[in-house]
């Protein structure tokens, strides 16, 4: 976070960078996070709106494995308006930590949409591939893994609903079931995706294919929007152990049964 913008009486001069920014390449708007000194670490940062055409914006964009508009921001002196404040001064870091909370569950549904494309493309072919007299859907090894992606398809949909749900409560606990979803969603649909391209054999790894177009494309979503170990940190931390010491002590006194001593 070394981004800084420098209040002045007429607005702020931007000065740094960002990296591996989404939509960079086709956004008009970005919201950017930078120093504007009002305290230390996190109380420092303020939310700034910068048109996409302000002089001194310059777009680095970057190829990916999977085509995504991803791409590097500098900032050389950009000038801006006192009102491309978002919200407070000083406030920029609660933005930013609100956004990625609820733009987890919508990477865990994109996870899902993907999933369930390579789940349907495994099935289609498993059913219609002949081989040793036989479908290849006839296999009990196949029959198996698809019945694995289907348990991971209902797991991963059921999370990411639960997340969407506590987030239109509003009660402030949305974020552990965010990162929950993102978590098993992403991973879930790499194994998914995974299987599909098994499924299909040599086929699968056809350049261009549906398979290895969703194997590319399905691999950057476990890093993004906070990698799946963010995400267990987060969960980890978000772990209720006031509720599990009650729980404990609640049944503490309770005496052990005694050893069966029949043989």
């Amino acid at each position: 976070m070394t981004t800084t913008a420098v209040p002045d009486p007429d607005g702020y001069t931007l000065t740094g960078g960002k990296a591996w920014i989404a939509c960079a390449t086709t956004a008009d708007v970005y919201c950017v996070i930078a120093r504007t000194g009002e305290g230390a670490g996190p109380l420092g940062l303020s939310a700034l709106l910068v048109p996409a055409d302000t002089p001194g914006v310059r777009v680095e964009p970057v190829a990916l494995t999977a085509p995504r508009p991803f791409a590097h921001l500098h900032f050389d002196g950009v000038r801006l308006p006192a009102d491309a404040l978002l919200g407070r001064a000083g406030g920029g870091f609660p933005i930013a930590m609100e956004v990625l909370d609820r733009f987890r569950m919508t990477v865990g549904a994109a996870a899902l949409g993907f999933a369930r494309r390579a789940a349907d493309a495994a099935l289609t072919h498993a059913r219609r591939r002949r081989i040793y007299g036989g479908r290849l859907l006839d296999l009990a090894t196949t029959r198996a893994a698809l019945a694995d992606v289907e348990v991971k398809l209902n797991a991963a949909a059921l999370l990411v609903a639960r997340a969407a749900w506590e987030a239109d409560r509003d009660n402030g606990r949305y974020p552990r079931y965010s990162s929950a979803a993102k978590l098993y969603a992403t991973e879930a649909a790499q194994e998914i995706v995974d299987t599909c391209v098994q499924l299909h054999g040599a086929a699968g790894l056809v350049s261009g294919s549906l398979p290895e177009r969703l194997y590319r494309q399905i691999r950057s979503l476990r890093v993004y929007e906070g990698a799946s170990e963010v995400q267990r940190a987060i969960i980890a931390g978000s772990l209720d152990v006031r509720r599990a010491e009650q729980s404990h002590d609640q049944y503490a006194d309770v005496p052990e049964p005694l050893e069966d001593q029949r043989c």
